[in-house]
């Protein structure tokens, strides 16, 4: 009994701290949100429709909110608000959580005030979809329940302090959330400033490697690793190098592709000029992309 009279005190403890920093994102309750400074509600960018928000405090104080900045790729947005009477949250500042560890998944209801749910840690460094198709890596899996309009709520330690941003369920019983590490930390603030995150577009559209392999036994050419190019954007980076429908990528910056998940890796990780491999048919290119001077990463 002592040890559930302790879980149900901690239980107590973090409704009580994260209540007047947990919000309801949306006119219908599609998400949570976490109030991470005054003025500024952190969520994810799949709660995020249009420019303007509906955010609904602890306590029922309804109030319309404007996006400050989105990351569709890292599914992240920070959300401009009155935040007036809220705390914000605190985060952890140690290290992040271990496997086993007892974690609080806490999320807003459609009032606005909080709902509370306990787990562990199962797993880390999961990796996911992002809404955007793009991998988004390094994540905490749990097993703390989450009701639909729980993501963008907070994954507490025991201490009450935020470890992570539920963002993903996957399958019966087990979620994700992104570790509110020092990485995570950064691009929040810069976010905060209405700084999105610049990444490359190469300008094309690709096949997995099963499509390209299958594509090439039928006109009996030996098997590659490699993203297989399926059209080429008009004025991209990818039509300046040269590169034509039916390429496979097969190297960015000297790294080697094997699915599209590796070729946007490398695209982020490639300088502002870089070479890109190729092969047509049989033969084995390599092609030069240059960034136009004054250009920005998108």
């Amino acid at each position: 009994m002592a040890t559930l009279t302790d879980l149900s005190k901690a239980i107590s403890s973090v409704a009580a701290s994260a209540s007047t920093s947990v919000v309801s994102i949306g006119r219908h309750h599609r998400g949570s949100g976490i109030v991470v400074a005054d003025g500024r509600v952190l969520t994810n960018a799949h709660n995020i429709r249009g420019e303007e928000v509906t955010v609904r405090f602890a306590g029922g104080r309804t109030t319309i909110g404007s996006v400050a900045g989105i990351d569709v790729d890292g599914d992240l947005a920070v959300i401009d608000v009155d935040t007036a009477g809220a705390s914000p949250a605190t985060w952890a500042d140690a290290a992040g959580p271990a496997v086993g560890d007892i974690v609080f998944g806490v999320a807003a209801t459609s009032s606005g005030d909080p709902r509370v749910t306990f787990g562990t840690v199962s797993a880390v460094s999961r990796a996911f979809r992002g809404p955007g198709g793009r991998r988004i890596a390094g994540s905490l899996e749990h097993t703390a329940p989450l009701a639909p309009g729980s993501s963008g709520g907070p994954l507490v330690n025991a201490e009450g302090k935020v470890v992570g941003l539920n963002t993903n369920r996957i399958g019966e019983g087990f979620y994700l959330a992104l570790p509110m590490d020092a990485s995570l930390k950064a691009r929040v603030d810069a976010l905060s400033r209405g700084e999105g995150p610049k990444r490359r577009r190469l300008g094309v559209a690709v096949a997995p490697g099963h499509v390209a392999r299958r594509l090439r036994r039928s006109v009996g050419l030996p098997d590659r690793e490699g993203v297989l190019v399926r059209g080429v954007e008009d004025g991209s980076l990818a039509a300046a190098a040269g590169v034509v429908e039916g390429d496979l990528i097969v190297s960015v910056g000297g790294t080697a592709v094997a699915d599209p998940d590796d070729l946007m890796d490398g695209l982020d990780g490639a300088g502002s000029s870089f070479d890109l491999g190729v092969v047509r048919g049989a033969d084995e290119l390599t092609l030069k992309v240059s960034e136009p001077k004054g250009s920005k990463a998108n």
